[in-house]
């Protein structure tokens, strides 16, 4: 059932759900639409220790179980919820026959009053301490405090019932590209992930980042399928990772689509600026590996 929410996240879920819906019109006119969905979203609460973290989940039309996606979404700061367009990629893998969980992780969007956020976090270690420390913050926070969130979206979503928990897929932006690396490293049972601009932002500035996720592509046993825009703020990470999963002979996937908008902030939001671009790419991947 849905959570009630009152007051200004009240407000957020009201201009989700027309978002929702206009996401919904617009992607029903694409090759081979269906013209209607499922349920969706409901706001879940998930609990990760003390901490309840916020969530919204779509489910496809039709009788489950069915496989599944974890979404995990780039850092921002604490205020931005994240929405309208952000979370209106739901109705998408809902479309195509996927659960989709899309996880406010502590501090960001509706968990913004559930801990501290990433990217003040890293901010506030660059503005006291430099670059190195937001560096040394950065790889702590994507190994403990966000990982630990993503992991309890994880079983919850397994635990599902119209989810095949054998079957469930993640996918990531920005540093939610670089935990999803990290979290398929450690979750051996994850069947396939996808990463729209990994560590586009962080790459050239972070040697520490750049060994820790080119560790974590050597170790995990999911397909990978790295993605940019060809105007990202760096398409490097994605070059120097699929090239690392080619040298172990790995099974991974490099796609650098054409510049989205003008600029690199908008080559960087390629994931939801161009979701028409990238989708049948996508869901190819996803369909090959989590449907058989």
């Amino acid at each position: 059932m849905p959570l009630a929410i009152s007051g200004h996240w009240g407000r957020v879920i009201q201009v989700l759900a027309v978002a929702t819906a206009a996401a919904t019109a617009d992607v029903a006119r694409s090759p081979g639409a269906s013209p209607t969905l499922g349920s969706g979203p409901d706001t879940v609460v998930i609990q990760n220790g003390t901490l309840r973290l916020r969530a919204l989940l779509w489910r496809p039309e039709g009788r489950g179980p069915f496989p599944a996606v974890l979404f995990n979404h780039g850092s921002g700061p604490a205020g931005n919820p994240l929405i309208p367009n952000r979370v209106a990629l739901g109705p998408v893998f809902a479309r195509h026959g996927y659960v989709f969980l899309y996880l406010f992780r502590r501090g960001s969007g509706l968990s913004a009053n559930e801990g501290a956020n990433s990217y003040d976090v890293m901010r506030q270690a660059f503005a006291s301490k430099g670059q190195d420390a937001k560096n040394q913050v950065q790889i702590r926070l994507l190994e403990n405090d966000d990982l630990s969130d993503a992991v309890a979206a994880l079983a919850f979503l397994r635990e599902r019932p119209e989810v095949d928990a054998r079957r469930v897929a993640l996918a990531g932006h920005s540093f939610g590209g670089s935990l999803t690396l990290i979290l398929a490293e450690r979750d051996t049972a994850v069947r396939a992930a996808v990463v729209f601009g990994a560590a586009a932002g962080s790459w050239p500035s972070s040697p520490p980042l750049q060994a820790r996720l080119l560790a974590a592509v050597g170790h995990t046993r999911a397909p990978i399928f790295f993605i940019h825009a060809a105007n990202d703020l760096s398409v490097a990470p994605g070059k120097a990772l699929a090239g690392e999963m080619q040298r172990l002979g790995k099974p991974h996937r490099l796609e650098i689509y054409p510049a989205s908008g003008r600029t690199p902030e908008e080559g960087h939001d390629f994931v939801h600026r161009d979701v028409r671009v990238w989708e049948w790419d996508v869901f190819g991947f996803l369909d090959e590996r989590m449907r058989r």
